[in-house]
């Protein structure tokens, strides 16, 4: 398990499909995160907030991988996402340098990430959050059960004001690989972590969506394969995978049998281990997701995006599949078979999300960050933009607007080195690349067909 600081070179190799027997988990005992202090009276003296932001910036956030990115089994695969553990997010810096406060050391009790306003504001959603997206139905696939799953989602919502999204009112269904509401897979917390993150960004970037989880009884990817077919099955057109593995020979027959669905938008998360190719982002069936580091700005936009890359071992997924064909909409010259990513969203711990979580940790607030965070968000603007034509492969979708205003291409960064004759592969530019596509939303237009 890497908990090096973001500034530190992670120990290579959280290998995904692991060939050796005999992986066993410590339990970790994680620690809550503050956030700024709302200003309540007269605005600070300009002093007063020159001194706090100075002492935000100095303060660099630091993070693990969550548990269930380390597979414990055979032939698992992992989940791309991390939780923050110590310093301050861009969520608090931001909230410093506005408010001239210093943030409050980390206590659990109020969020320290991005939530759903920002999520929208960054990505032109927040007209298309209030009024689109009932009745639609968003799954998350996951492994392993998350008993208090319900009951966190409703924290989340409750707190930043959505609708309620419960069992008894219709909104929330889990379900396990079979469809089962009651027979239920074995409870893991550090895919409950995992699990709350994915339920968490669906409803923040589509409140008004239903939410199915799908709880695969292993993280293989024969059972999280089966949990796809069930959300596909029960009726969701829209489903997030947030877990990899390392390619085999294999895949192919997985994109069959798993992933071939015509007028279902299926994400899935590009890898948090830098620039090499991963499954199932690698299927030419779904929309790989990449990873970005998203900050306010003075731009037009109000907001800044750049290739997330921490280190030579730890940034957004991207490259060239070894065995997957490539689609016919991707016509980039560099990758002979399946390129990833398609398009992305915020993935950088440093610039995380608040996600609400309670099993097996103490009650309360986390930011996490992973392109696990990135493919749900990406799943719930595709729910926004409406149900896909019925013989599409909603990854085409982006490909249509690529170079218009209903994306916001990103320009700066890379997640590692690659050929020079093909450097898109692993370093943004105008237009495609890589690590993060054709770029993130700006609003729906681009996820229609």
């Amino acid at each position: 398990m890497r908990t090096t600081p973001p500034n530190t070179s992670a120990i290579s190799g959280r290998w995904r499909r692991i060939g050796a027997a005999g992986f066993s988990t410590a339990a970790l005992v994680f620690a809550g995160f503050g956030t700024a202090a709302q200003a309540s009276a007269a605005p600070a003296s300009t002093a007063a907030t020159t001194a706090a932001t100075a002492k935000a910036t100095s303060t660099a956030a630091t993070w693990t991988a969550t548990p269930c990115a380390t597979p414990k089994k055979k032939g698992e695969l992992a989940c791309n996402s991390f939780r923050v553990t110590g310093g301050l997010t861009a969520f608090q810096k931001h909230e410093a340098k506005v408010d001239g406060v210093t943030p409050k050391a980390a206590d659990a009790t109020t969020p320290s990430g991005y939530g759903p306003s920002d999520l929208q504001d960054a990505y032109g959603l927040t007209d298309a959050a209030a009024s689109d997206g009932s009745g639609e139905t968003i799954a998350i696939v996951d492994a392993y059960d998350d008993p208090n799953a319900a009951a966190d989602l409703a924290k989340y919502r409750s707190y930043y004001g959505l609708s309620a999204c419960t069992v008894a009112n219709g909104c929330f269904k889990k379900v396990s690989q079979t469809g089962s509401t009651t027979s239920l897979p074995t409870a893991d917390s550090g895919w409950a972590e995992e699990e709350s993150l994915d339920l968490d960004m669906a409803s923040a970037v589509c409140p008004n969506c239903n939410i199915l989880l799908v709880e695969a009884t292993s993280a293989t990817m024969a059972n999280l394969g089966k949990a796809v077919n069930e959300a596909v099955t029960l009726g969701a057109k829209f489903v997030s995978n947030s877990y990899g593995g390392s390619e085999s020979s294999s895949d192919t027959s997985y994109d069959s049998s798993y992933f071939n669905h015509p007028g279902v938008a299926i994400t899935v998360s590009a890898g948090d281990e830098g620039y090499g190719a991963e499954y199932p982002a690698a299927s030419k069936y779904v929309t790989s997701v990449g990873g970005t580091a998203l900050s306010t700005s003075s731009t037009t936009r109000g907001w800044t995006e750049k290739v997330w890359n921490t280190s030579s071992t730890e940034g957004t997924g991207s490259g060239c599949s070894a065995y997957d064909a490539k689609p016919s909409w991707q016509t980039d010259t560099g990758c002979t078979k399946r390129t990833i990513s398609d398009v992305s969203a915020v993935a950088d711990p440093a610039t995380g999300v608040s996600v609400y979580d309670s099993y097996g940790v103490t009650a309360g607030w986390y930011t996490f960050g992973g392109t696990s965070a990135s493919s749900p968000i990406i799943a719930a603007v595709y729910a926004l933009a409406g149900t896909p034509g019925s013989s599409d492969y909603p990854a085409s979708y982006p490909y249509a607007s690529a170079g218009t205003s209903a994306l916001n291409d990103v320009t700066s960064g890379s997640n590692g080195t690659c050929s020079s004759s093909a450097s898109y592969l692993c370093t943004a530019k105008s237009g495609y690349d890589g690590p993060t596509g054709l770029g993130t939303p700006e609003g729906t237009d681009a996820f229609t067909g």
